[in-house]
């Protein structure tokens, strides 16, 4: 080969690498870029509740009560400073309008101690409830909305407490094919002690599958969320032609005696 044809081939293998190089970006980067995207919406605008509805245990819908919800320093908190102690009021706040297939994403952490009185079990708890009845049609008196609880646990520095857990007040789910009347069932995440910021992930399929991530591993999933015919509360949701399976619903945070910060609350509509 002729040093013209070296030269030729040289170029051609530099003027590759550079284009190689201009075109090629860092995974973080990528992903940052295919994350916005694919359209994701921030339910917690980081600002303020405007877009959400409160309703307590015995209290009107709208009643913030006791300023239990608040946004601080750009986190969406449950806070207990200004309660005396636990008198049963649970709480939720609920994102308007329904959702049937989507992913939902979201930072969390425990902070401080328990509210003076709470439940045991309700120790660093807290809950995704999803597919839920919304909050115009809760009843006065009525604890938690029916629906599919994706269970938020965090550590007592001690034992195991996996997190991403699934429950179902006024619901069933089927698991391996079987129907499951049990209320609570855990996931096979790891422990989250202390304050430490927490991201998980909930796939959700309309009235087909739901899965729970952490880190884009899954935990739990279970398929066909229904009403269960034996709550009274779930009976009044039953539509005319009895089909039991739940397609869609509210998306709701809770308020349960345990201080928590949320950081990051945002969803993606899947096709």
């Amino acid at each position: 080969m002729n040093s013209i044809k070296k030269c030729g081939v040289l170029s051609m293998v530099v003027l590759s690498m550079v284009l190689t190089a201009c075109t090629s970006k860092p995974k973080a980067q990528k992903a940052e870029e295919t994350k916005s995207a694919e359209n994701w919406i921030q339910l917690f605008n980081g600002k303020d509740l405007n877009d959400w509805d409160i309703k307590f245990k015995g209290e009107e819908l709208g009643v913030n009560y006791n300023n239990t919800f608040r946004v601080e320093d750009g986190l969406l908190r449950v806070s207990y400073d200004n309660w005396e102690g636990w008198n049963g009021k649970f709480g939720h706040i609920f994102y308007k309008g329904e959702f049937s297939h989507y992913k939902l994403r979201v930072e969390y952490r425990f902070v401080g101690d328990q509210i003076k009185g709470g439940p045991g079990w309700a120790y660093r708890n807290n809950g995704l409830m999803l597919h839920g009845q919304s909050a115009e049609s809760m009843e006065l008196d009525q604890d938690f909305p029916t629906s599919i609880e994706v269970q938020l646990l965090g550590g007592n520095g001690t034992d195991d407490r996996p997190t991403l857990n699934v429950c179902t007040p006024g619901t069933n789910i089927v698991m391996d094919g079987l129907l499951t009347e049990q209320h609570c069932m855990s996931s096979d995440s790891k422990t989250f002690h202390g304050d430490q910021w927490v991201t998980v992930e909930v796939e959700v399929y309309g009235g087909d599958v739901i899965r729970h991530l952490i880190d884009g591993k899954e935990v739990l999933s279970y398929e066909k969320p229904q009403y269960d015919p034996k709550d009274k509360y779930a009976q009044t949701l039953i539509p005319e032609n009895g089909d039991l399976i739940i397609t869609k619903g509210s998306i709701s945070l809770q308020a349960e005696s345990g201080p928590t910060d949320f950081r990051k609350v945002e969803l993606l509509v899947l096709e």
